[in-house]
């Protein structure tokens, strides 16, 4: 049995990134519940978070696919939910639209991205984080936070996240980092240097370079901390599950560790 901790439903429609013509890269993006159920017998995937997709630079899109995860996380059991909400000023009804939802069956998570604009040291996004948090608080969810190098998902930014918030919300960096850099200063101190601060932070290995999953394992190991912080993700349509899974399996396949990343840590965070 495999859980999933970070999958994306619905369909982006198409668009001239870099300049470029209109495309659609995420080819195995679903529209349906029904095809996302259908994905999940194939792969073997027992339970999994559901995210709305985004990628567009079109904050609408994202929102506009929160009420299908709901409906995905309402008719399935096997299915939890992540909302999209936005740290941006501007995004401030929207969010407030989607917090409106927390409450509803299945919803486990809220998603944050830097990648459609705001900045976590921005003052002006403050108030937005604050109000996410609170609800995140308040209704016994998690905060999923993309990360990748540079610029506002870089971790030294998404990092004050875990500051101010992770003593009372659980935080998910996803992606580990997102890269060279974000692996280096995770896995040198500071992702265990938070979790022996009392932090309540998470992650997954989606997208991560091939040395990271299997330094992590290393460290994990040599620490004795870290165990039950480590979650299993295809990022699908953007990853691959057979590709993360296989890169995961050969990290700490066979081991203790393997069924707190596949199974046991998703099921202490989202159920």
């Amino acid at each position: 049995m495999v859980f999933d901790a970070h999958r994306h439903i619905g369909v982006l429609p198409a668009y001239p990134f870099y300049g470029g013509p209109p495309v659609h890269p995420d080819v195995t993006a679903r529209a349906t519940v029904k095809q996302l159920v259908a994905d999940l017998d194939a792969e073997g995937t027992e339970r999994a978070l559901v995210i709305p997709n985004y990628g567009v630079p079109d904050p609408d899109v994202a929102f506009s696919f929160n009420e299908l995860a709901v409906e995905a996380a309402g008719s399935h059991d096997r299915v939890r939910a992540g909302l999209w909400v936005s740290p941006r000023p501007e995004d401030a009804e929207r969010t407030a639209a989607a917090l409106a939802l927390a409450g509803e069956r299945g919803v486990r998570a809220l998603k944050l991205s830097f990648l459609l604009g705001g900045r976590a040291s921005d003052p002006a996004c403050r108030p937005p984080l604050d109000r996410i948090f609170a609800a995140a608080e308040r209704h016994g969810l998690v905060v999923h936070v993309h990360t990748s190098p540079g610029a506002a998902s870089d971790i030294d930014e998404v990092g004050h996240l875990v500051e101010w918030y992770a003593d009372r919300v659980p935080v998910h960096l996803v992606h580990f980092g997102g890269g060279m850099s974000g692996h280096i200063k995770l896995v040198g101190a500071r992702f265990f240097d938070w979790i022996a601060s009392g932090k309540r932070v998470y992650t997954d290995l989606s997208w991560a370079i091939g040395f990271a999953p299997h330094w992590l394992a290393r460290e994990i190991e040599r620490r004795g901390v870290g165990h039950d912080r480590v979650l299993f993700a295809s990022d699908q349509p953007w990853g691959d599950f057979a590709g993360e899974h296989a890169r995961m399996t050969a990290a700490v396949g066979g081991s203790e560790l393997a069924a707190r990343v596949f199974r046991d840590t998703f099921a202490a965070l989202y159920d």
